[in-house]
């Protein structure tokens, strides 16, 4: 009988650590947050560089689809290295991090409602002739 206890504990305990890690790594989408581990020195700690190591198997599709924020996982590649772990001390480079990505942003919705209309004016044209 004390086996079903343990599958159940142990379910638990993957659910919570699946939570935890995906807010951890949506977390790294934020350059603020980054800079933040930066000027405490986390980044300096070998510990944690492997975890950042470890997480990389949300690229994978099968983790990813869980994902709000995309941008986490080019910022997780990032970690990988070095110097932009080093780099993130500086308040102006976080920065600079936050204004690309407002600007991406910006042209993905423009771009993306460009195509919209274009579609939906497609579709009416496609309704009008076939009538």
């Amino acid at each position: 009988m004390a086996a079903p206890v343990a599958m159940e504990t142990d379910d638990a305990g993957n659910r919570l650590r699946f939570q935890l890690e995906l807010e951890f790594v949506q977390c790294l989408a934020n350059p603020n947050y980054l800079n933040f581990l930066a000027q405490r020195g986390y980044f300096k700690d070998k510990a944690f560089v492997n975890y950042l190591k470890y997480l990389l198997y949300w690229k994978e599709p099968e983790y990813a689809k869980y994902l709000k924020y995309p941008q986490c996982l080019h910022m997780l590649e990032l970690l990988q290295y070095e110097h932009f772990r080093k780099e993130l001390v500086n308040a102006q480079c976080a920065k600079f991090i936050d204004e690309q990505q407002i600007l991406h942003w910006q042209h993905y919705s423009r771009k993306r409602m460009r195509l919209q209309q274009a579609l939906a004016e497609q579709q009416q044209h496609n309704n009008a002739s076939g009538k």
